[in-house]
């Protein structure tokens, strides 16, 4: 493995860090209470991107994106996850999420979902988690009964990130396949405009953002929107949850980086005692530690991403990446915040945002307790 970034790729990260420094950076003293960008300065952000070239990087160049790999796609989040102005949930400022779900679809439901969200025309949420199966799928109680051409779907989705605002969501539900746990585990395409589909709730979070609950009662759906056949939904959830850990990964690196530049410059402008922050010994230790934390993840990062692109497995790696990234950005994070003292309360600085989306992706997506449980579990089987 060459660590050493291609020169095209060396180029993207350099012009994407000019783009983060001047166009988004200066936005963040304009963001309202829950983290979002006026509408209007929003579309000049979006409009922006796509002169840059920044608009729909990781989508195949067949489906009219730019076709970045896995490598290209952890410079990408890593710059991004520098400020606050990008919602650390919601990326839309740089084109349509699609995600490897839709990519797979072709025929008629390519022509009803995925084209229309490559061209920004629909928008689509991803319903996985339940109020008793948030990391263990197994335990999912959402069923979906075959009726002839249909399914009849009934159960509860928790947590649904854009739910209220998605034209479809990718519904992960158990059929009556032959296995057990994830082997009964498939994927449908779900319009929200369905009778019998319902936003039950909206649970407002610290990170300023509201996922919904969704109810589905007695919701008939073609057995045509299936995603692959039945059974094969972990599957395909699985490349969607490994691509997302390695960004929590990649993203928790950019926070780092942001949060090691501000405590450094702030160390050197802030005197206590007669002192400046800078000289004192618990403020190098931990700007020292920072930097080290954040080399070894980007190190994790990097050889991750370099396995997808070489098209190899990173289902362990993953559950490193998410555990060991989360957990240093929000450490980082924390520091920054300790050492600003007062002013890294307010809302004045993105500090505080920054602090509260690392903390948060310690839960969501699987928590560390999980993510230790799965690689204790590989560690052990190693040495049965």
């Amino acid at each position: 493995m060459d660590l050493a970034l291609p020169d095209e790729l060396s180029a993207f990260r350099d012009m994407l860090a000019r783009f983060v420094d001047r166009e988004l950076i200066p936005l963040e003293t304009r963001l309202d209470e829950d983290g979002a960008l006026p509408a209007a300065e929003r579309a000049q952000v979006c409009e922006k991107a796509k002169q840059a070239g920044l608009w729909l990087l990781d989508l195949p160049q067949e489906l009219g994106g730019a076709g970045l790999g896995a490598l290209g796609m952890t410079l990408f989040w890593e710059e991004i996850s520098r400020t606050t102005a990008v919602p650390a949930r919601d990326q839309s400022i740089f084109g349509p999420a699609v995600g490897p779900i839709l990519e797979t679809l072709t025929g008629k439901l390519a022509e009803q979902y995925r084209d229309p969200t490559c061209r920004g025309e629909k928008t689509a949420c991803f319903a996985q988690t339940e109020p008793d199966a948030g990391a263990d799928p197994r335990s999912m109680r959402t069923r979906a009964v075959r009726e002839g051409d249909d399914y009849v779907v009934n159960g509860v989705k928790r947590f649904i990130t854009g739910a209220d605002t998605a034209d479809f969501a990718q519904v992960m539900v158990k059929t009556a396949g032959q296995g057990e746990g994830r082997d009964q585990i498939t994927c449908l395409l779900i319009d929200m405009a369905t009778e019998g589909v319902r936003i039950a709730a909206k649970h407002r979070t610290m990170m300023g953002d509201a996922p919904c609950e969704i109810v589905f009662e007695n919701a008939r759906v073609p057995v045509s929107n299936r995603v692959g056949e039945e059974g094969e939904g972990f599957k395909l959830a699985q490349r969607w949850i490994n691509l997302g850990r390695l960004r929590h990964a990649a993203r928790a690196c950019g926070v780092a980086r942001r949060c090691i530049e501000m405590t450094a410059r702030y160390a050197l402008e802030r005197r206590t005692f007669g002192e400046r922050l800078a000289d004192r010994q618990a403020v190098q230790w931990a700007l020292a530690d920072s930097r080290t934390e954040l080399h070894a993840t980007q190190l994790m990062v990097r050889q991750a991403a370099w396995k997808i692109d070489q098209g190899e497995d990173i289902r362990l790696e993953s559950y490193m990446l998410k555990l060991y990234g989360d957990e240093m950005g929000f450490r980082v994070a924390d520091r920054c915040l300790q050492f600003h003292g007062g002013m890294g309360l307010t809302l004045d600085m993105p500090i505080q945002k920054l602090w509260r989306d690392q903390r948060s992706f310690m839960i969501t997506e699987g928590p560390s307790e999980v993510m230790r449980m799965a690689i204790a579990r590989q560690v052990l089987a190693e040495s049965a």
